[in-house]
């Protein structure tokens, strides 16, 4: 770790975390759809009270410590002379705090009813892996290819590595008894304008190079897009794919509301957030990463963030309850989605046996490419675009092994002026569609089942929102 000092060396935790997974397989099956928060704070004290006002929801809620960037990249350094200035970071310092701090942020708050997870966003996790295990949590998200190529310039190849640590420290702490659990962040690389079917791939891939390495409980990503028929064919393909690549795991997918340019009325987000519920009810989608309507300025309040998961929880509630059992079925097929993402999975698999190998020669190779992509090790010769219905579709394929299966006529030439419209389309239509009042939408937040909006108070952190 840059500028690090060396984690402290801690017995193991007296009580054995729950097992994040069966969690959300029960929770769901009680409850319906899971909600959870993004939250994380860089003070033990106001961390804790998130935790235990995310448990206290009304909602089926599973909880959630962040980690802040500066952990992220590895720089306690800059975590200690941060906390001395009582500077306030956009999440909390595992690695800095160490395991007793954090034992005291769980003491009665992790238990067989309320699971926790730790998220990060590093390409580098295993000092994070080690903290969060000594700390008695067990359960955290990420994978080589999604904490590396949207967020620096590790060499992705160096990634992998960490990733392959890291998954051996996990499976090592399973030996204790409790399955440890990984979430893929592969569903949801750059936030927007990934065509759904490289997000599924992705999301499939890195799960099972999770599985290769050992993990048995796993989950896999998916980030809402502008397109709720897009949306749901893609949640099918991933569905069938992990059926047909995860054969020996256990499984559940995990939705992100949607993770670009974010509406800046508290209408306009409160109706995004619902119809990521709705999606998530009408796919059986397991678990649900909410979203607040402070998104697009700064990091959320506590009482924010409860109320987004109380809200999400009761727009899953009152769809299932309100519509056809029919129309709730997941699409099933070769659709398009699942065509292309098939396509990708086996193109890398014919690469290497070994899904490290096979990941870093893909993008060497052009085989995966991120469309808008910086990252080094990113070809970025592909290009996609937003169609006049939301649906994100290519534009230029590249060296992507599509092109027998993509329309030729799709291909254009996508300008500056194209681009930065269509990453601000979600916004526009969202805060257009709150100021003209308009109603009707299965996740508008009607008066019926909207809660109190909550007053902003101090323990909001000014900055940018947390992105991971």
């Amino acid at each position: 770790m840059t500028g690090g000092r060396p984690l402290p060396s801690d017995p193991p935790p007296a009580d054995p975390p729950p097992d994040f997974g069966s969690f959300v397989r029960e929770r769901h099956r009680a409850a319906g759809t899971v909600v959870q928060p993004r939250m994380g704070f860089s003070d033990p004290g106001t961390m804790r009270a998130g935790l235990l006002a995310t448990k206290a929801a009304v909602a089926a809620a599973a909880g959630t410590i962040t980690v802040d960037s500066y952990t992220r990249v590895g720089d306690l350094r800059a975590v200690a002379e941060a906390l001395t200035a009582g500077v306030g970071l956009n999440g909390y310092p595992i690695a800095h705090h160490g395991a007793a701090t954090t034992r005291d942020v769980l003491a009665g708050v992790q238990s067989e009813s309320f699971a926790v997870q730790v998220r990060h966003g590093s390409a580098a996790p295993s000092d994070i892996v080690t903290s969060l295990l000594a700390a008695g949590l067990n359960a955290t998200e990420g994978g080589p290819v999604s904490y590396c190529l949207p967020y620096g310039r590790t060499p992705l190849a160096e990634s992998v590595g960490n990733w392959e640590a890291s998954c051996r420290l996990l499976v090592h702490s399973g030996e204790s008894g409790v399955r440890p659990h990984l979430e893929t962040f592969g569903g949801c690389m750059l936030g927007q304008l990934c065509p759904p079917s490289l997000l599924v791939a992705i999301s499939v891939l890195e799960a099972m190079f999770f599985r290769q390495h050992g993990l048995h409980s796993i989950s896999v990503s998916y980030a809402q897009q502008p397109s709720p028929e897009q949306n749901r064919e893609a949640i099918a393909a991933l569905r069938r794919l992990c059926g047909r690549f995860l054969p020996d795991a256990e499984w559940h997918v995990v939705l992100y509301t949607y993770m670009g340019v974010y509406p800046t009325t508290v209408n306009g987000a409160y109706r995004l957030l619902g119809e990521a519920a709705v999606l998530a009810a009408s796919t059986g989608t397991e678990r649900l990463i909410v979203k607040t309507v402070s998104e697009s300025s700064r990091i959320p309040t506590i009482e924010e963030n409860v109320a987004a998961l109380e809200y999400a929880a009761a727009v899953t509630s009152h769809w299932a309850t309100d519509e056809p059992k029919d129309t709730r079925a997941p699409e099933s097929g070769d659709s398009q989605t699942y065509l292309e993402a098939l396509r990708l999975i086996e193109a890398v698999r014919e690469l290497d046996d070994d899904l490290g190998k096979a990941l870093t020669r893909a993008f060497r190779f052009g085989y995966l490419d991120v469309p808008y992509c910086l990252h080094p090790d990113n070809r970025g010769r592909c290009r996609s675009y937003l169609d006049d219905t939301g649906r994100i579709r290519w534009a230029d394929l590249g060296s992507l092994p599509l092109g027998d299966i993509v329309e030729s006529s799709d291909a254009r030439q996508v300008g500056s002026a194209e681009l930065l419209d269509a990453l601000s389309y979600v916004r526009r239509k969202y805060d257009r569609d709150a100021i003209a009042g308009m109603t009707g939408s299965a996740g508008n937040p009607a008066p019926t089942y909207r809660p109190t909006m909550p007053p902003f108070d101090s323990r909001g952190v000014a900055g940018q929102p947390i992105g991971f």
